[in-house]
């Protein structure tokens, strides 16, 4: 059984892409800071007859990654990173400098550290997959986005360098990039105001969810594997781009 992992698995997209791998038939290696979250996830795959196990670790830090890596064991053939967030909806111009640090560490050097950690393992499976979950804002701006959009930009930057430095290795990098997710906490994490979270969706009649994007995911990780979906962009049908959104009055 090839083992996945799976970062920010405690809830929206990383729980939804877990329990979907585990229907796939991959053992799941569910990565959170939140253990608890963690342990309902497990025991709910485990419950349904799937395989995974709960590994606590903050990808901002080295020696967790470390251990991560020693939990994860020498099977490892594919990895996604979907561990990330946003902070704040200010202007450039009123930015605070936490917020873009804490976006670049989670989203950009979180993906590096585990990606690096979990390399040799890819590689030496003689078929490894990196799947990296991105964003829209990787590659559109706009106003009030200035941290997230240039942390996402940054992570598709690292996505699209890594997959021409593997170039010969057998390993897939493959990128997607979700528009409009309406999961229980992105927004809310985001602007700290549940009625500001849900204005966000307002009008919209079908955005994504979670288990949307985990399809996507599984469907790229499952095709044989000399085909490479780069870069996969969903949107719900309501959002023709980033700045244009259908909303029913």
């Amino acid at each position: 059984m090839s083992t996945a992992v799976v970062t920010g698995a405690s809830s929206g997209i990383g729980a939804a892409t877990a329990r979907r791998l585990a229907v796939e038939g991959f053992h799941v290696v569910a990565v959170a800071r939140r253990a608890d979250r963690l342990a309902e996830l497990v025991a709910g795959i485990t419950g349904a007859g799937g395989s995974a196990t709960a590994v606590a670790c903050d990808i901002t830090d080295d020696a967790a990654v470390a251990e991560l890596v020693r939990a994860a064991g020498a099977e490892v053939a594919l990895l996604v990173n979907n561990a990330g967030g946003a902070r704040g909806a200010d202007p450039v111009a009123d930015g605070r400098v936490e917020d873009w640090r804490w976006m670049y560490e989670v989203n950009v050097l979180g993906t590096l550290r585990v990606t690096q950690a979990l390399l040799p393992a890819l590689v030496a499976s003689g078929a490894g997959t990196i799947v990296t979950v991105g964003s829209t804002a990787g590659f559109t701006v706009y106003e009030g986005g200035g941290g997230y959009t240039a942390a996402k930009h940054a992570e598709t930057a690292l996505v699209g360098t890594l997959r021409l430095e593997l170039s010969g290795q057998p390993v897939r990098v493959i990128e997607i990039d979700p528009g409009m997710v309406r999961t229980d906490e992105f927004a809310l994490n985001r602007l700290g105001d549940p009625e500001k979270a849900d204005a966000v969706y307002a009008g919209v009649a079908e955005p994504l969810v979670a288990d949307d994007i985990a399809d996507c995911v599984a469907w790229v990780a499952t095709r044989p594997h000399h085909v490479n979906v780069d870069r996969l962009v969903v949107r719900p049908l309501a959002q023709a781009a980033q700045h244009k959104v259908h909303r029913v009055q």
